[in-house]
């Protein structure tokens, strides 16, 4: 988990929005695998959820510290 937050910590704001956009695209499909049935892995649809709370937190952080600075 340190070195997926580390690696998130290193990137910039663009990479972090296309990361989170492609994990929110992945989560509706784990989701409609599961409704389906047809779900192989299920501990990753708590894998993505987390990956994209990571993510938010981490942008909520920097927009916090940018509104600082320019205070």
């Amino acid at each position: 988990m340190a070195n997926k937050f580390a690696d998130l910590k290193v990137a910039t704001d663009d990479q972090l929005a296309t990361q989170l956009s492609e994990l929110k695209r992945e989560q509706f499909n784990l989701r409609f695998q599961a409704a389906t049935g047809q779900l192989e892995k299920p501990g990753r649809v708590r894998e993505v959820r987390r990956t994209i709370a990571r993510i938010k937190t981490l942008q909520s952080a920097r927009k916090a510290a940018a509104q600082q600075a320019g205070a």
